[in-house]
């Protein structure tokens, strides 16, 4: 291959991963616009409950509600499926191969109580992948509250009624996902250090299915 040549393939390349970057950037303002909104309306819809809106940084924020947190977080950089992913045997894909590039954003979940009390040994979960490709299509790995199909992907752009339906789901989904007591056998005996890093770090580790597999950790 002479040196013109590569360049253009470079080029382009460069093209479609700058397209696919941008357009997450925009899907990922859009969340965090759309996040606000819907946590001040909760918050003047019931005072009494405590929904708050905390921007960390250009790729992370956060929102509060209950005794749940849901962090987003954007990934700076694109990704492209493996040959075995159900993506890359859509039609979709298979007419435009540039279409299986994906910028990528997370959904996680944590207990307020975690950050609240500085229990860093608590575990959170990722609930949610939303994928976001050159035309704006998208898709989410995650949860059966939030995952969507990837047959859609072909018909599912990112605008403002997608966005919101993504956070709502995703707040249903934390809602739901309940923390349960671990089995009595598994915390049943604890060591003097763990004993004396409780009393000043919080070591004891919370996590809503700590000790547990359940029926959506298999799906």
């Amino acid at each position: 291959m002479d040196t013109i040549s590569l360049c253009n393939k470079i080029v382009k390349k460069s093209l479609l991963l700058e397209t696919v970057v941008n357009n997450t950037k925009s899907a990922f303002n859009l969340l965090r616009e759309c996040s606000q909104e819907i946590i001040k309306q909760m918050q003047e819809s019931s005072p009494e409950i405590k929904f708050v809106f905390q921007n960390k940084s250009e790729l992370e924020f956060e929102i509060r509600f209950g005794e749940d947190i849901l962090i987003f977080t954007m990934h700076t950089n694109t990704f492209e499926f493996s040959r075995q992913h159900e993506v890359m045997r859509l039609p979709y894909v298979n007419q435009d191969k540039e279409r299986s590039f994906c910028g990528m954003i997370n959904i996680y979940n944590f207990l307020t109580d975690s950050f609240d009390y500085d229990r860093d040994y608590d575990i959170g979960y990722l609930i949610g992948r939303i994928f976001i490709n050159k035309e704006n299509h998208y898709f989410i790995e995650g949860k059966r509250e939030i995952g969507l199909l990837y047959s859609n992907f072909n018909t599912s752009v990112i605008n403002k009624d997608s966005i919101c339906s993504i956070i709502l789901s995703s707040m249903e989904y934390a809602n739901n996902f309940d923390l349960l007591v671990p089995p009595f056998d598994e915390v049943k005996t604890v060591n003097v250090g763990e004993m004396k890093l409780n009393s000043s770090a919080k070591r004891f580790i919370t996590a809503k299915r700590l000790g547990f597999e359940f029926q959506q950790d298999r799906e």
